[in-house]
Parts: C-alpha cells; structure tokens; sequence
C-alpha cells in the first residue's frame, strides 16, 4: 500500500517566459471613416439556433446585426441601433427566442488620419491621452 500511495504522488514543473515591450511605442492611431448612411430606417426579425444562443446575449445581438446586415444592402454598420429581445420563460429558466434590430444601413466611405492639429485642439483626444473625466460640457472634472 505504501508503495502505490508513493508511486501516484508526482510534482508539477512549469516554466513560463516574459518579454518586454516598449511602453513608450504608440498602440494605436486615431483615424476618422466617413459614413454614407442611408435615409432608410430597417427593421429586422432574427431567431437565433440553439448554437447561437449557447454563445451568449452578446452572440445573438452581434449575429442578428450581421445577419440584418447582409440582407438589407450589404452595408457596414448599423447607425442609431435598437434592439428588443424577446424571451421565452420555461419554469425557472428563460431563454431568446428572437431579437428585432431596428438601425439605418451605413457604408464606410472615406478613411484618414488625424492631423496635429486637431489631436491638439480636440477635447476629446486630450482627455483620451490624459485619461482625465470630462462632463458634458467639455469641461475637465
């Protein structure tokens, strides 16, 4: 017995590595798409499979987005999107049983970078950079 307790007992060894990445590098740069959004409001119904909706509320909303997507004129992004989730209750659980995205179609026409200038004079970068909290007049709180 004591030769079995010894035998199944082993230790564990693990290694692990690090890197050091230069802080002071820029991850990320600033650009401004233009929208060509369209004057039309659509309304789409979506009823998620079951592998969908084992993904998660997020896995629904983002597929019902994608789905209304390609139908209605293959545009980019929904603008001004609402969603309305409709579930079904089953004794103490719930689950959805379809979602209606309503939003206006837009296209990304137009991508480009954002000179000195306004990174500068834009509140809104500033405080993207500083990490400062701005209320809802711009001003710094």
């Amino acid at each position: 017995m004591i030769v079995i307790a010894m035998t199944s007992c082993s230790t564990l060894v693990s290694t692990s590595t690090h890197r050091d990445i230069n802080v002071n590098a820029p991850l990320a740069v600033p650009v401004i798409a233009d929208l060509d959004v369209s004057s039309e409001k659509i309304m789409h119904f979506y009823t998620p499979t079951m592998s969908v909706r084992a993904g998660g509320l997020k896995n629904v909303l983002n597929s019902a987005v994608r789905d209304a997507l390609g139908i209605y004129g293959n545009a980019d992004v929904l603008v001004g999107l609402e969603t309305q989730i409709n579930y079904v209750y089953f004794l103490f659980f719930k689950r959805i049983e379809s979602v209606v995205i309503t939003g206006y179609p837009a296209s990304y026409k137009n991508f480009r970078g954002v000179d000195e200038k306004v990174w500068y004079e834009t509140t809104y970068f500033q405080n993207m950079t500083t990490k400062k909290r701005v209320n809802f007049l711009g001003f710094s709180e």
